[in-house]
């Protein structure tokens, strides 16, 4: 159990990405904050999956966009289970359309509960991971960020900038011993992606090398590794994507 005693926040954690790093997380030894919006009925079966493992954990709502919802979050989080060690900043709220019809509220949207949120969560863990001189931030960027795709000029420029905030961060939290790195997932079959047409998915999955879409727990592993093994592992980017980066 790599992380017997820590606990970690996964932002945006009651389904898809997110809530597999949380079971996996708990399944390494960490007890779990599951951070939600608005989707209380799924933290709480997260919550409960958790629990049956030994662990504990903790349903937060916050709307991780504002820094307010995010300081009560980490301060109830740390009365209950205790300081957080590592924080996985996975919550995004995606909206695309072409730039000249892309709404301006659907900007700030995505860029605030992406890029903002990131920020906001890492403010407020950080302080106490550099008393105790260890912590670990992963976080979850996207290819759209690297590559861009049509339609997707908000996400992409939310997604571009996580790494930038990823490399900056490694840089300035390093001697205090706490890690930063991201983590590129490839093509995820979640609530997201299942709103596109079966042709689609399959147009995708043939371009992909390894001939098949990750599955969330496929990401979920290298996270819970980055967390468990990622001493002298920072600033760096980990792509989970079956070769479809290449």
């Amino acid at each position: 159990m790599g992380l017997e005693g820590r606990t970690a926040l996964v932002t945006g954690s009651s389904r898809g990405i997110g809530r597999a790093i949380a079971i996996r997380l708990a399944e390494e030894g960490a007890n779990v904050i599951v951070n939600f919006r608005s989707r209380e009925k799924e933290a709480s079966e997260v919550v409960s999956q958790i629990e049956a493992k030994g662990r504990k954990a903790l349903a937060c709502r916050a709307d991780v966009s504002s820094f307010e919802e995010v300081d009560a979050m980490v301060k109830e989080a740390t009365r209950a289970v205790g300081p957080i060690d590592i924080l996985v900043n996975n919550a995004t709220i995606h909206r695309g359309r072409k730039v000249e019809k892309l709404p301006l509220e659907d900007w700030d949207l995505v860029i605030k509960s992406c890029l903002y949120g990131a920020f906001h969560c890492t403010r407020c863990v950080v302080p106490s991971m550099k008393e105790r001189k260890w912590g670990r931030i992963v976080n979850i960027s996207s290819s759209v960020g690297e590559r861009g795709y049509p339609g997707d000029s908000a996400y992409g420029a939310a997604k571009a900038g996580i790494l930038g905030f990823t490399k900056s961060l490694a840089r300035e939290m390093a001697r205090d011993g706490i890690m930063v790195t991201a983590v590129i997932p490839g093509f995820v079959l979640t609530e997201m992606t299942g709103n596109l047409s079966p042709d689609n998915i399959e147009l995708i999955k043939a371009s992909i090398p390894v001939g098949e879409a990750c599955a969330p727990e496929d990401v979920a592993e290298m996270v819970t590794f980055l967390a468990s093994k990622g001493h002298n592992i920072t600033g760096s980017v980990h792509h989970v994507d079956g070769g479809i980066g290449i």
